[in-house]
Parts: C-alpha cells; structure tokens; sequence
C-alpha cells in the first residue's frame, strides 16, 4: 500500500510549468537533500542523486535534462533487507558540464563550493515554493491524516537545516528544528501548519485529502468529548441521587419522616418514590410548583439533617460501647 508521503511525492513530481528560476531553485534543494558530488577522470565533477521514490527519480532527470545539456544515466538497485525497495540513481557522467550545473544551482561559488545559503536563487516567492517543494521530495516525509500530524524534512547539514527553517517561517510555518543520531530535522507538528505547507509546495489534492480526514477527525473526537462529558454528568447525577436516597432512608430509620418539615417532607417522599429521577424529573413530579433550585436546596438540607443524626448515633453508639 503507498503511504501518504509517497502519494504526496507522487502528486508533486507532476507539478510542471514554473519559470526557469523555480525550475532551478527545486533542484537545488533536490541536491542539497539528495545529491552527491563525484569527481570522475581529469578532476570533472558529476552528480549521483539517489531516492525510492521514481516519480522523484524521473523528475530530477527531467529537471537536470530541460535546464542543462549534461550526460546522464539511471540505475535501479534493489535493496537486501527488509522489504527490500528499490532505489532510484540518477547520475550525471562527471564533465567540464556539470560545473555549469553546480553554478547554476548556486552550489557553487566560483571555485568554492557554496555550502550555507542558497539566498541568491530564493529572491522570489515563487522559487522559495519551488525550492521547499525540492526540499520534501528529496528528504520529506508527513505523516497520514488519521494519525499524529507530523511533518519532516531530513537533512545530514545543519547549515542547510537552518535555512529551511527560516525559510518555512518566511512563509509563517512554525517550523523546529531537532537532531537525530547523525541527521537533523526540521519539522512540523500542527495540523494547520501543515495543510499550509502542502498549500505552498503545491500538494492541492493532498491537502484536500488532509483536510477531509481532518475534518471528520477532529469532528469525531468534538463527539467523543461530549459523549464523555455526558456521561461524567450523569454518573454525577446517579452518584448524588444515590447519596440523596441513603441520607433519607437514615432520617426514615432514626426519626420518621413524619417529623419533618412539610416541604422537607414531600421532597423526601417523592425522592424515594423516584430513585433515579433528574431535577428536571422531580419538577415534572410535584407538577411544576417547586423549581430546581429549590428541591436542590431541600435535598441539601436533608443531607444535612441525616449527616447530623448519623453524627449523633455513631457518638451514642461510641458511648454506650465505653
């Protein structure tokens, strides 16, 4: 079964038809995620990128193929282990070729390598959402909508971490960044935060699926909430009710509820007669003519009458045992 990750790379490697700048800035990211720098015969240079993922496979070739004039090959390796996945090289024959490549990504600088900040192709919001979109191909994942919402992208560089971080936070994404054994991750935890990322690399089907399971989420749990809360309410209204029955049965037992107050009185017959009756219920029961304020201020007084008399003989009680 492709997990949502996969549908969501699998959706954005279809995304086409952005300027040449934005072509560039997402395969820069694609590179600083995913790529490796080679140096073949003559010191030239090449490129090996490396992913699971086809789709993202076909899309760095087609990237590297419709800016750049370059020899490239694709290998299909299949891993030994688990459940032994393929993985996808594409590799750029090293040549004095692919120094224009490296320049044009702004990976290099002249003849140094440009290792911290890609600022110099990101001056456009588009190329920045072209450049976020290359960094969740080549190293992202999120989780499915039905679980804990979590999304990363994983990088080996701190540098090139921090600077997703404050790029994703130019777009108002509160984006963390933590490590993990030999790797950092910058990552999202809110739901919101996330449809907005997808929103922004251009993930428009995948977010409407986010979305739609969210709703219905977050609907269920508003549901679940209140069933809860129903049902603490009652089992308080069953709890006091019980407590209300034994306090009269002790006055019954002790004294006789004929030597109650009238209204004392008929709020305790009516009680008994209606174990497990609401407030409302007892209302309906005396016809309306007592309100529930008021039989609520009658039972506490019967409390208070069988907490005193069950006071008084428990000390009696102790007396006569001394």
């Amino acid at each position: 079964m492709v997990s949502f990750s996969a549908e969501v790379k699998n959706e954005l490697a279809r995304v086409t038809g952005e300027s040449h700048c934005c072509h560039a800035a997402e395969l820069a990211a694609l590179m600083r995620m995913g790529g490796t720098m080679v140096i073949g015969g003559n010191t030239n240079l090449g490129v090996n990128f490396s992913s699971e993922n086809a789709a993202v496979a076909r899309k760095v070739l087609g990237l590297i193929k419709r800016g750049f004039k370059l020899d490239t090959e694709v290998v299909v390796t299949r891993g030994r282990r688990l459940k032994k996945n393929n993985t996808y090289h594409v590799r750029v024959i090293p040549g004095p070729g692919v120094n224009y490549l490296f320049s044009g990504l702004g990976i290099m600088r002249g003849d140094g390598i440009n290792i911290q900040s890609d600022s110099g192709i990101l001056r456009k919001a588009c190329c920045r959402r072209a450049y976020l979109r290359g960094a969740f191909l080549g190293g992202g994942s999120v989780n499915k909508p039905e679980g804990a919402y979590h999304l990363e992208l994983v990088t080996g560089n701190l540098d090139f971490a921090k600077s997703l971080v404050r790029l994703m936070r130019s777009f108002n994404l509160p984006a963390r960044l933590t490590d993990r054994k030999d790797d950092y991750i910058v990552y999202l935890k809110d739901g919101n935060a996330i449809t907005s990322f997808l929103q922004i690399i251009g993930a428009h089907n995948a977010l409407l699926t986010f979305e739609n399971v969210r709703v219905v989420k977050d609907m269920r749990n508003q549901v679940n909430r209140l069933v809860n809360c129903e049902t603490a309410n009652l089992q308080k209204t069953v709890n006091a009710a019980v407590k209300q029955v034994e306090g009269i049965k002790t006055i019954a037992a002790l004294t006789g509820l004929d030597k109650l107050p009238p209204s004392l009185r008929e709020i305790a017959e009516v009680r008994l007669a209606n174990p497990e009756a609401t407030l409302a219920e007892l209302v309906e029961a005396l016809g309306g003519r007592v309100g529930k304020s008021g039989i609520n201020h009658r039972l506490r007084k019967l409390a208070e009458i069988a907490d005193k008399l069950a006071a008084g003989r428990a000390a009696g009680d102790k007396g006569d045992t001394v």
